[in-house]
């Protein structure tokens, strides 16, 4: 009889099953997605598909042979990676940008960590992660069937504006390869009946994740709100094959819940309070990096188990220092250290970093009035731009806030017009600052940004006179978002293609400075 014992890595075999049975079982399950965002999006699409899958299998081939170690490209992991990280693209991203997070996935967060079994982080989250914030106009650009820019749904949701959920769950809408919900439901639903996958996690990921959004979402549980949200920005994916991860998931029942309401938690809270409207990748990596706490500390209970029998009493007589990891200490220590250093340059540089923001203001107001010689406080003004709190302005313009409001005079002292300085919070990537300039008429001088953080080659675009300058020398009461492009009416601005979101932020808050203007500044006289 052979009692040989096969000693490998994580993850261990428990049954007939092999690594190579599953990954072809996974890669399987994925096939419905994959031809759906084939046939939806075109050969492009396919293309991405193909060498992301090429460029992982052979990232990995190398490696092994470079490092004189198996051939682990065999058992079917790098096709699964190169898999989902293109089912999590664009369908109009470069091929270049497939090819380079394979790279990545594969060599540096898998094979430098030990290959399968050994690394921390989900190897295609890792590196799609890594292209978001390497590649952010490229990963940023989406194209819907006819080859036309635009926002995906998750976006049109942050900007308050509807979605076709039914698209959503086909998948037919603009979005990542992968993005038909339906048929990422029948591939991870068989893998569950499998037993491939836990549904301890995937199906407390979708219920923390749709509660915390029904709690905090500032829409109740309105079924079509939370269904918005379900069949968009990757929840599904996320769920069935991202965090149900063998290596990067915990090993116990309770714990692997724990660890999918964490995943559900965070990823509710990024669609919030996040500046990307697409950030559940992010609460899938942040919770792989609990895994081993969870691991550590949320552990089945054995049968028989007696508590005074798990430690030694010389263990649990030790100090409370003695028993906390030293590393945990030193980590600890580190983070205090960098954070009075941080609190300390900060409280030193702060009186400069006001003098350059002020410095910064007064610039962009100079050029929405060029005329004025010198801006003046009115004190009626500042009443009531006090009055208003800081809350947002009005019931039109999003989340407008007004901040300050300033009166160009000129060398003579007349009035050469007026600055209001507006922020909103609809903007794709967090907070848009812009200065509004505004003639004694009423007609708008020009807008000036002295905020503005949005996805280079596309939201950053609205800096551009092409844009900008759309608002000079218009005298109407307000203006009015042009999607379609070619405006002929003076009140129309076209949108920056592929940015109709901080297009759209803009335009509400030059609207609220106008309103300002023409009920405050004016009293409604004009």
């Amino acid at each position: 009889m052979n009692t040989a014992l096969n000693l490998s890595s994580s993850p261990h075999a428990r049954d007939k099953w092999t690594t190579e049975f599953i990954m072809r079982v996974v890669a399987l399950s994925l096939m419905p997605a994959t031809l759906v965002g084939i046939f939806v999006n075109g050969v492009h699409a396919f293309l991405i598909v193909l060498c992301a899958v090429v460029a992982a299998v052979a990232s990995e081939f190398v490696f092994d042979k470079i490092c004189h170690k198996p051939d682990t490209w065999k058992d079917g992991s790098a096709v699964v990676t190169g898999l989902m990280l293109a089912l999590s693209l664009s369908p109009s991203v470069p091929l270049s940008i497939p090819i380079i997070g394979s790279v990545f996935a594969i060599i540096v967060v898998k094979c430098c960590f030990g290959g399968l079994g050994k690394n921390f982080l989900n190897p295609a989250l890792a590196a799609r992660c890594f292209l978001l914030i390497s590649f952010g106009s490229a990963m940023s650009t989406y194209q819907i069937v006819d080859g036309v820019s635009g926002a995906t749904p998750m976006a049109l949701l942050k900007a308050g504006e509807a979605v076709d959920i039914t698209k959503m769950f086909l998948g037919t809408a603009n979005g990542v390869i992968g993005g038909s919900v339906l048929a990422l439901l029948v591939g991870g639903l068989v893998l569950w009946a499998m037993d491939i996958i836990h549904g301890q996690i995937c199906f407390s990921v979708l219920i923390a994740f749709t509660v915390s959004m029904g709690l905090f979402g500032g829409q109740g549980f309105k079924p079509g709100f939370l269904l918005a949200h379900l069949c968009g920005g990757g929840v599904v994916m996320g769920a069935f094959y991202m965090a149900t991860d063998y290596v990067t998931s915990p090993v116990g029942r309770l714990g692997q819940t724990v660890y999918g309401v964490l995943i559900g938690v965070l990823g509710a809270l990024f669609r919030i309070k996040g500046g990307a409207a697409d950030s559940f990748s992010y609460s899938v990596i942040s919770a792989n990096l609990f895994t081993p706490l969870i691991d550590t500390y949320v552990i089945p209970k054995p049968l028989a188990f007696r508590r005074f029998r798990q430690h030694s009493w010389q263990e649990a007589k030790k100090p409370l220092l003695e028993r906390i990891p030293r590393p945990v200490i030193v980590l600890t220590v580190i983070t205090l250290i960098a954070g009075l250093a941080l609190s300390g340059v900060y409280s030193m540089t702060k009186d400069t970093i006001e003098d350059q923001k002020r410095a910064a203001s007064a610039a962009s107001y100079q050029v929405v009035v060029p005329e004025a010689d010198h801006f003046d406080v009115d004190a009626a003004l500042d009443e009531a731009v006090a009055a208003l709190d800081g809350n947002v302005y009005g019931t039109s313009f999003g989340r407008a806030t007004i901040n300050e409001v300033f009166v160009g005079k000129t060398a003579g002292d007349e009035v050469a017009g007026y600055v209001v300085s507006v922020t909103t919070a609809d903007g794709f990537d967090g907070n848009i600052t812009l200065a509004v300039g505004i003639a004694p008429d009423g007609a708008v001088n020009g807008i000036s940004f002295t905020e503005l953080h949005e996805t280079p080659g596309m939201g950053m675009r609205v800096d551009e006179d092409a844009f900008k300058g759309q608002f000079a020398g218009k005298n109407v009461p307000a203006f009015v978002l042009n999607k379609a492009g070619g405006s002929t009416e003076d009140n129309q601005i076209d949108t920056v293609s592929g940015a109709s979101t901080t297009s759209g932020a803009v335009v509400n808050a030059v609207n609220a400075a106008l309103d300002f203007f023409h009920t405050t500044v004016k009293g409604g006289s004009d």
